[in-house]
């Protein structure tokens, strides 16, 4: 173990200890003569352990966001653990798009056309020109919920299924610590952005919610940076940027996996850093909560 930082036994570090674990830091907080003292296992750790200490100790709301968190009754034994009523409006939104997944299908009857961008049947969408008269047409028809439908459209269990998982893992850390108001938002600009800029790109022939799963993996990992809340390891987002620029490759197509919808992703990740970066940390978070 190394020594790094003494620190005055008035200061509760117990919730920063937790977030230390959480974080996969291994560490230990000892009492000698009078005052706290933080090892580290890994020296490697030292400088952004020591980054972040300060902003816990200099921080009222950092240091309010980390004790909170560690007091959470969705983590259990350090890992995030809700169940369904931390986080109706997630589970409401997964619901919907298995039942979607289930009516068209996977996208393979006529109902799907009612859930894409626009219908590809009534127009002609060879180019961009074409694509945007026909959004507009769509538009002042009175269908604007299509621009929001494509995110319940699927076309495999396994596209649904992952799209699900990242969605009620990350989704449901938004909800509890930042409100339903925050998730709805984060839903609906990531869903236009990340729907508007694929269909304007190639069409209308495209669904999924991975465009909002990349909107808010977007916004945890920058409004992470500003107030500590949520958990998930930081080789998430490298990995999911990492595959966001392997999608604009043919390599997807090579090995079988066909085209993915590389704008939409784009778009979503977009997205979700600008309300990560315009939005307020809210004050009073839902986590304040009781189970």
């Amino acid at each position: 173990m190394y020594r790094v930082k003494q620190i005055d036994t008035d200061i509760n570090l117990a919730g920063f200890s937790r977030w230390l674990k959480e974080q996969g830091v291994e560490h230990r907080i000892t009492e000698e003569g009078g005052s706290q003292v933080l090892w580290l296992e890994n020296p490697e750790h030292t400088e952004p352990v020591l980054q972040a200490l300060e902003r816990f100790l200099k921080e009222p709301e950092v240091q309010d966001a980390v004790n909170t968190t560690a007091q959470s009754p969705v983590f259990v034994g350090g890992r995030w653990q809700p169940s369904p009523r931390h986080a109706p409006m997630v589970l409401a939104m997964i619901a919907l798009a298995v039942l979607m997944a289930w009516v068209t299908a996977m996208g393979q009857n006529q109902l799907s056309t009612l859930l894409m961008f626009v219908d590809p049947r009534f127009y002609d969408v060879g180019t961009m020109a074409d694509r945007i008269q026909a959004l507009s047409s769509t538009l002042a028809g009175g269908q604007v919920w299509r621009l929001i439908t494509p995110d319940f459209l699927h076309f495999s269990w396994t596209h649904i299924i992952f799209n699900s998982v990242m969605l009620w893992f990350l989704g449901s850390q938004v909800e509890w610590f930042d409100g339903r108001a925050r998730l709805l938002a984060l839903f609906v600009v990531t869903s236009l952005l990340s729907n508007g800029l694929q269909y304007i790109v190639s069409g209308p022939l495209f669904g999924g919610l991975s465009g909002v799963v990349y909107g808010i993996l977007g916004y945890c990992w920058l409004s992470q940076r500003r107030v500590p809340r949520f958990q998930f390891p930081p080789a998430l987002v490298t990995f999911a940027v990492a595959w966001m620029v392997i999608g604009f490759t043919p390599f997807t197509e090579m090995v079988g996996l066909g085209q993915m919808a590389n704008e939409a992703h784009l778009g979503g990740f977009v997205a979700g850093l600008a309300l990560a970066a315009i939005l307020p940390v809210p004050k009073k978070a839902p986590r304040n909560r009781g189970a």
